[in-house]
């Protein structure tokens, strides 16, 4: 069977991408990996990189680019937000404590999907709202497995420092206390696509007085749990990245 589709050019940029699903090249490797001229697998590699379907690592190597993780989530989202509800109702009424689900879009995270604590004091977060990546638990999940470059550039104005997402790298979740808002404290766990990408933190916030000025030891667990259930339903429906 024939594997091109007869557009020259996509079948050429096809194959630098499938070319870098081994990890980093150079473009010595990406000529000999593809069989494209030189000049021409230069070209593709740039233009792939300008629309960041390609990108570079730390030596300068072409490697898959950014774009490619944020349209495999976007892929998964249906299924994520449909199962998130009960996932999320379930982690309220095991803490006690308002839950959200958080992506990331750009330079702001945004709440898709929550459940409140439905009385006394709480800390609501709408569903559409916008919040920043610069403080908060669900914030310091979205960024501390970036690529580096991404990394370091989120760090610039953020109130938590590179040593505390390393932490959060160690121990699988984060936790925060009156650093987007006072008086308030919150846990953040990732959520994985099927192929490993960090794409959504799963979160419980309220008040500091509940939660303690180290809430990770009252809900870490149950938190990181419920991430792991939403991470496996992706897993179970959408198969390997």
């Amino acid at each position: 069977m024939d594997d091109t589709s007869g557009v020259g050019v996509l079948d050429k940029a096809a194959a630098v991408l499938a070319a870098l699903e081994s990890g980093p090249m150079t473009l010595a490797g990406l000529v000999q990996s593809t069989g494209l001229a030189r000049p021409t697998a230069h070209r593709l590699a740039v233009a792939l990189e300008h629309h960041r379907l390609v990108g570079r690592d730390l030596q300068g190597r072409f490697v898959l680019g950014p774009r490619l993780a944020e349209l495999a989530s976007a892929a998964g989202e249906d299924r994520l937000l449909a199962t998130a509800g009960p996932i999320l109702n379930r982690l309220r009424d095991i803490t006690g404590e308002s839950s959200q689900l958080f992506r990331r879009q750009g330079d702001v995270r945004v709440c898709v999907a929550a459940a409140d604590r439905p009385s006394g004091l709480r800390d609501s977060i709408p569903v559409g709202s916008q919040l920043s990546m610069s403080a908060g638990s669900a914030a310091q999940v979205l960024l501390a497995w970036e690529e580096p470059d991404r990394l370091q550039r989120g760090l610039a104005n953020a109130n938590f420092s590179a040593v505390a997402l390393t932490g959060v790298r160690r121990r699988g979740w984060a936790q925060s206390v009156a650093e987007r808002e006072h008086g308030v404290a919150s846990v953040s766990a990732p959520v994985r696509s099927p192929g490993g990408k960090v794409i959504a933190a799963v979160s419980v916030s309220g008040p500091i007085e509940r939660l303690t000025r180290q809430p990770g030891r009252l809900h870490a667990p149950a938190v990181t749990a419920a991430a792991e259930r939403l991470s496996e339903v992706l897993r179970r429906s959408g198969g390997e990245d």
